[in-house]
């Protein structure tokens, strides 16, 4: 990738790393179903007349059916999976999670496209999906009051993310990044318009929270989702998802920092292999014979 588009990938990292922080400030007091409702309703506003104005509307309306339903799959499940999750596990924990998006891109593309992986793209899967094996035996746990369903939901958002990367790539190539980013936020919001409502909380909250939904909205997901997008376009899914191997500095940073959080050696070293068996299985990582 070019200068430009490097900087626009650490950019997106730096964002989606403090969106878990932002959902975790925000799900405190509103609640996970109405935090994600929150985050692609505000998100749709801010991005319409940006959208409008670009001239991109024809676009969308022409795509509107595919882009709405990616939309959902995209933000509306994993935002509200994540909102949950980060109740129950720590920011940095569902960051080092969402690390796995490439490897579930790969092995949906594998099993629904057959792109079928060569032997060292299929070694990183099967590195990664021990790294993750590793660290849900670590942490997850059953038991009333463990966390075991927290790490499950991370898991499937990832699931979301994958899938969702593979329709762009098959449905919707050459379609704008404006165009797609307003359209999937505008199918998600249409989704979690009556949850948001029925789960609003009965206690007004902060300013904070409402000051955390703003931003994730605006920063995560609105800016965010345009460099995503775009990212797809130019570099391709496969390369656009591994931003999920920076991702985790950052929300890991933002935790320690705003939070308090700590991180142990073992969920580092799960980390280290979940990303390098990514990179294997996007082939990102070569190794020469």
């Amino acid at each position: 990738m070019s200068a430009a588009w490097v900087l626009e990938f650490v950019l997106l990292a730096a964002l989606w790393g403090a969106s878990f922080l932002f959902m975790r400030l925000g799900a405190s007091e509103f609640g996970p179903l109405a935090t994600a409702g929150l985050r692609v309703i505000l998100a749709t506003v801010f991005l319409w007349p940006i959208m409008v104005s670009r001239g991109q509307w024809p676009a969308l309306k022409a795509q509107w059916r595919a882009i709405l339903l990616i939309g959902v799959v995209n933000s509306a499940l994993p935002f509200a999976l994540y909102a949950w999750a980060v109740l129950s596990i720590n920011t940095g924990l569902a960051a080092i999670l969402n690390a796995t998006t490439p490897l579930c891109g790969a092995l949906l593309a594998w099993l629904w496209l057959g792109e079928r992986p060569g032997r060292m793209k299929a070694l990183g899967l099967a590195i990664g999906f021990t790294g993750v094996v590793l660290l849900a035996v670590d942490k997850a746990s059953f038991k009333p009051g463990g966390s075991g369903f927290a790490v499950l939901a991370c898991l499937a958002a990832t699931l979301c993310y994958g899938w969702a990367a593979n329709l762009t790539r098959r449905y919707l190539s050459g379609v704008p990044a404006l165009a797609n980013a307003t359209g999937s936020q505008l199918g998600s919001a249409l989704v979690l318009a009556l949850p948001t409502a029925l789960s609003w909380p009965s206690q007004a909250p902060s300013l904070q929270a409402w000051a955390a939904i703003a931003a994730i909205a605006v920063f995560c997901t609105g800016i965010a989702y345009i460099l995503y997008f775009r990212l797809i376009l130019h570099a391709g899914p496969a390369r656009a998802m591994t931003v999920t191997f920076v991702t985790p500095l950052f929300a890991v940073a933002y935790g320690g920092l705003f939070l308090g959080e700590q991180i142990t050696p073992w969920m580092v070293l799960c980390g280290v292999v979940i990303v390098c068996g990514t990179a294997l299985s996007t082939g990102l990582i070569q190794i020469k014979k």
